[in-house]
């Protein structure tokens, strides 16, 4: 709602609330005959239970009021009943905590709104010849004189509610959406419910409230359970849904970030934090939510036992907090001063505490016990969807890279080029460059070094390839001492250039070997030269495999016979 609305809203409230009370008491004053106020204290107190009580339909409260206020009408007059729909409405919006959901608006409004349909719906029915008190008698014409009563309060509460959703709120949520059924179902039932209330107070004193109030507060305490278990439902489908999305996802980032997306959006956290605990020493956040927006916080490290994160880890269970002074005192590190409400669950995989999930909300007793052990069940398929994308991401590595080198091997190199080349014919690079390599007279090092030397050297060349490569390329093994190195939007004369820079990096600096001669270790340099061929598509060639025949062509014909440590090109 616009700022400009809730000043009017207060401003209105104001004026309203003497007005309407002096027209009530002065025009349509209570009756005559003392009213007993233990009868009037237990309508209250009755009240006071069913406002405690609402029940959440579609994420709304709706509190059965109607069938107490219009009993109370009936007996006592309009400015009692009005007394007591104010209560009410006090009573229910404590109950919601809105001076702290930022919806403090909504005292006034609902006020003015119940003030104003009680006003006109009283109003009207004494216009038609309706009396209260010792005046009703209940005999079938009070019968469908008192049956306007709810008639008017149901209409002019709708009119009310429609002018709010569409011009204050231009929502049109309530016009059109589950609350108007929930709200007409409830007025249908409050007639017949407060008449009955009306006649057994005629009849058998205050204890009518007792017989009829008891059983009706039950009910609305029996609905709000349904509701809960409904909510829960809810929850839990939500729930297995999630996890097999989570399941779906093969990588571990994008099984942290799915999680943390479904999770704001399915649960009222105003923050949320995702921890890992790293080598089993500190908790580190890896996902964060603040401010409506998902990131990678960067905040300092909780050890064990430290904070509600780390005693949660200590603890290996969750923990619920509903107001601050429950939870102020374990708190260490970065906390958002605004919060009140907290949840906290580990993260546990194979008995093992692997990270703690925080939640917090500004409100007060958001979460519940329900709602701990929805997270709970969440986070336990968060973990079982992080040691499958681990798995996945082990068993990938393996089957792509080289065991001895770490790179990419010749399996992951096809499937690459095929993509890059599928790229090239979509237009989305214009170029593709590839060099092959093949170290000069590596035989000789095996012969005189050892295959365990030559290892070493070719370790060492990885990594010179791969450093000097970084983003711009990828770095495979080919075979053996061979080397390819693809080159996705670089030009031809670039990609020689850059074979050209390698190429020296190479031949200018010796390759370092240890040679252990007994209880003695010899360090060795060994200079070690590489010739290199290089091709490029689509002008080279205009598939995979006929790019790497003419890039290894080039290195044969017109590196390795013209002597070595040369870089050459394909020329047709």
């Amino acid at each position: 709602m616009k700022v400009k609305y809730k000043k009017i809203i207060w401003a209105a409230w104001i004026l309203l609330m003497p007005a309407s009370l002096w027209i009530a008491y002065h025009f349509y004053p209570p009756p005559v005959e003392a009213v007993p106020l233990t009868d009037l204290a237990a309508f209250f107190l009755l009240t006071f239970l069913v406002a405690l009580l609402p029940v959440v339909i579609n994420n709304t409260p709706v509190f059965l009021l109607q069938w107490i206020s219009m009993a109370v009408f009936l007996l006592f007059g309009l400015f009692i009943e009005i007394l007591l729909a104010q209560f009410a409405i006090f009573v229910l919006l404590a109950r919601l905590n809105i001076s702290k959901n930022k919806q403090l608006y909504r005292l006034p409004l609902n006020s003015s709104m119940f003030l104003l349909v009680s006003l006109f719906s009283g109003m009207l029915y004494y216009a038609v010849g309706g009396v209260s008190g010792d005046q009703l008698t209940y005999n079938t014409e009070s019968f469908f004189i008192a049956l306007l009563y709810p008639v008017f309060y149901y209409i002019l509460n709708l009119l009310f509610l429609i002018f709010i959703d569409t011009v204050l709120t231009d929502k049109k949520k309530f016009l059109f959406g589950k609350d108007m059924v929930w709200d007409m179902l409830s007025s249908l039932a409050s007639f017949p419910v407060g008449y009955v209330l009306f006649i057994l107070y005629k009849e058998i004193g205050v204890i009518a409230v007792l017989c009829v109030g008891i059983p009706f507060a039950s009910l609305s305490l029996i609905m709000s359970l349904y509701s809960s278990s409904e909510n829960v439902n809810a929850y839990l489908q939500k729930v297995s849904e999630i996890g097999h999305q989570l399941a779906e996802r093969l990588k571990v980032g994008a099984v942290l970030d799915l999680f943390m997306e479904k999770l704001i959006q399915m649960l009222p956290a105003d923050y949320a934090y995702l921890m890992d605990i790293v080598d089993g020493k500190e908790l580190q956040i890896i996902r964060s939510y603040e401010n409506g927006q998902i990131n990678r916080a960067v905040m300092k490290p909780l050890k064990k036992g430290e904070g509600i994160s780390g005693f949660v880890w200590e603890q290996k269970k969750g923990v619920l907090f509903k107001t601050r002074k429950d939870w102020q005192l374990l708190i260490k590190g970065y906390v958002p001063a605004n919060i009140e409400s907290i949840v906290s669950v580990p993260v546990v995989r194979n008995s093992e505490v692997t990270g703690v999930l925080f939640l917090a909300s500004t409100r007060k007793a958001v979460f519940d016990k329900s709602l701990l052990m929805i997270v709970d069940i969440l986070c336990s398929h968060l973990a079982i969807a992080v040691e499958n994308a681990n798995h996945y991401e082990k068993t990938k590595e393996k089957s792509e890279r080289c065991a001895l080198t770490k790179l990419y091997n010749y399996r992951y190199l096809e499937k690459r080029l095929n993509n890059e080349f599928a790229k090239l014919a979509k237009q989305e690079i214009y170029t593709l460059s590839l060099i092959i390599l093949d170290l000069d007279h590596f035989k000789s090092i095996n012969d005189n070094y050892g295959h365990q030397s030559g290892n070493e050297i070719l370790c060492e060349l990885a990594n010179r390839l791969t450093a000097a490569t970084g983003d711009s390329g990828i770095v495979a093994r080919y075979g053996g001492e061979e080397f390819v190195i693809v080159l996705p939007n670089y030009p031809k004369h670039e990609a020689i250039q850059f074979a050209e820079t390698l190429r020296l990096l190479l031949a200018n600096k010796p390759f370092q070997l240890s040679q252990h001669i007994g209880a003695e270790q010899i360090d060795l340099e060994i200079q070690i030269t590489a010739s290199f061929g290089v091709a490029a598509a689509p002008e080279n060639a205009e598939d995979p495999m006929t790019l790497i025949r003419h890039a290894d062509r080039a290195l044969y014909t017109g590196a390795k016979r013209a002597g070595r440590n040369k870089v050459a090109e394909y020329v047709k």
